[in-house]
């Protein structure tokens, strides 16, 4: 593979498109083109939906009242915004790395590793944590279905009754050598998990129809708009994770044409069912006894419709959505630290593809060790609102990112183009920063720690071993050079 020496060497250079997509090229780093649309999407599904669709009620409806379907309506317009410019910037540079590839394209090498370390502790943080709600899960369907569960030292961290989660340390484990024994295959896994799940939740919608009651909608918003808008900065979160789906840009078939439609096919499929199950709970059952409860549609299944079996019914949907998360994001995260290596901001080592698998087997593997470990022994009930401020400021670094490159590179070819772009990404930022600055302060204290560790590694690491500013970049015009005669 030829390389050229280039002129970049400050912090906030910038990598060229060209030369990122032809670093996919490179035999010896190379992902398999394997995905089509249908596994692409459900990529995108089994990220989304997950257990915030199945707790995130009773957390958030004592808020909205049943206007909580306005806040599920609220919180996907929000995200939409991202996702229309996550859909440009994923068809216009179809590589792996997801926001991290973005920045270094448009805003700079610096940029690119702030936003590439935030993006592993929001993944990272996220998998553990919802490893550690499959273990709980999984406890819930066995009591439900066989009336045991196992015992707290196993199925607890210290701090919480327990010594070791191991059911946490499992299904991390289990997913990850899925990962590794190919992408095609944890696909084809990941899309009968979404399957499974939307077909359980689509059972729940139809049962709870049954009992609808239009009085149990009444009064439709309690707490006024007021409580719409504070239960949609909640919900937000169970939206989040269709950014895993830019992360598969070397390892989709027909990325330019596919990805934004899997990235905005997605959130949207996605959202119709949150506002569906919205709607059928809250008639089924009137909303203040779902209020607090840790099983909302549990609840309005069995005491709402009288349906009592839909309790281990959910419980198995729970389990297999939670799966098809830690799939997906841990995926997602693999692939970023994949493209970081790559480039050289961490040892190259890292970036090593099996020749048979064509996944990132070291990457891979590390990673579910540190995140079985941390999922085992760490209580995350604080740590896990670190994924909400990451995932805020990935949303609006790509928002940036696509207008810059509109400015920077008008004339580069786009598989999809944000409507109204300069009115679109700025209220994208918007919203993100507005939601940011609603965190607490202590999820800030800890993000800006985790940055300044980040920025210590990169000065005294990634800095020196970049290969964008040692000049090692390939040259995509010279590999139709190469073997030529003369």
């Amino acid at each position: 593979m030829s390389t050229t020496q280039t002129q970049s060497t400050g912090a906030f250079s910038t990598k060229p498109v060209d030369a990122l997509v032809a670093d996919t090229q490179d035999k010896r780093h190379q992902l398999a083109r394997s995905v089509g649309l249908l596994d692409l999407s459900a990529l995108g599904l089994g990220a989304i939906i997950g257990t915030g669709i199945f707790v995130i009620l009773g957390e958030a409806i004592g808020d909205a009242g049943p206007a909580i379907i306005l806040s599920f309506v609220l919180a996907g317009v929000t995200c939409a915004f991202s996702a229309l410019s996550y859909a440009e910037l994923a068809s216009t540079i179809p590589v792996a790395g997801s926001a991290y590839t973005y920045s270094y394209a448009t805003m700079g090498e610096l940029i690119a590793w702030i936003i590439g370390w935030d993006l592993i502790l929001e993944y990272g943080v996220s998998v553990a944590a919802v490893a550690v709600g499959w273990g709980g899960y999984l406890n819930e369907l066995l009591d439900s279905a066989f009336g045991f569960t196992l015992p707290d030292s196993i199925s607890q961290p210290p701090g919480e009754g327990g010594v070791v989660n191991l059911p946490a340390v499992f299904i991390v484990l289990a997913v990850a050598a899925l990962l590794i024994a190919g992408f095609r295959e944890s696909a084809r896994t990941n899309t009968v998990m979404v399957f499974i799940k939307v077909t359980i939740l689509l059972m729940f919608i139809v049962l709870a129809f049954t009992a609808f009651n239009a009085d149990n909608i009444k009064p439709f918003a309690p707490s006024g708009t007021d409580g719409i808008v504070t239960a949609a900065s909640l919900i937000f979160f169970a939206y989040i994770g269709f950014d895993a789906i830019s992360t598969s840009g070397e390892e989709t078939k027909n990325p330019q044409k596919h990805l934004p439609i899997a990235i905005i096919g997605s959130l949207a499929i996605a959202t119709l069912l949150y506002i569906l199950v919205a709607l059928a709970a809250t008639g089924a059952i009137p909303f203040k006894q779902l209020d607090g409860s840790e099983a909302p549609l549990a609840d309005a299944l069995s005491k709402g419709a009288g349906y009592d079996w839909g309790a281990t019914v959910l419980s198995i949907g729970a389990l297999v959505a939670i799966t098809s998360v830690v799939l997906t994001v841990l995926y997602g995260q693999t692939r970023i630290m994949f493209a970081m290596s790559r480039d050289g901001l961490v040892p190259r080592w890292l970036a090593y593809v099996h020749p048979k698998t064509r996944t990132p087997v070291y990457t891979t593997a590390g990673f579910a060790l540190l995140i079985a470990l941390l999922a085992a022994v760490v209580p995350l009930a604080e740590i896990a609102k670190l994924v909400n401020i990451g995932t805020l400021f990935a949303f609006l670094l790509v928002n940036l990112g696509v207008m810059v490159l509109r400015r920077t590179k008008p004339d580069l070819q786009r598989g999809f183009r944000v409507p109204g772009v300069w009115i679109c990404a700025p209220i994208g930022i918007l919203l993100c920063l507005y939601l940011m600055i609603d965190l607490p302060a202590t999820t800030w204290e800890r993000f800006v720690i985790w940055l300044i560790v980040g920025l210590v590694i990169y000065f005294f690491y990634g800095r020196t071993h970049s290969r964008l500013r040692r000049g090692d970049v390939v040259n995509p015009e010279a590999q139709f050079d190469e073997g030529r005669p003369g």
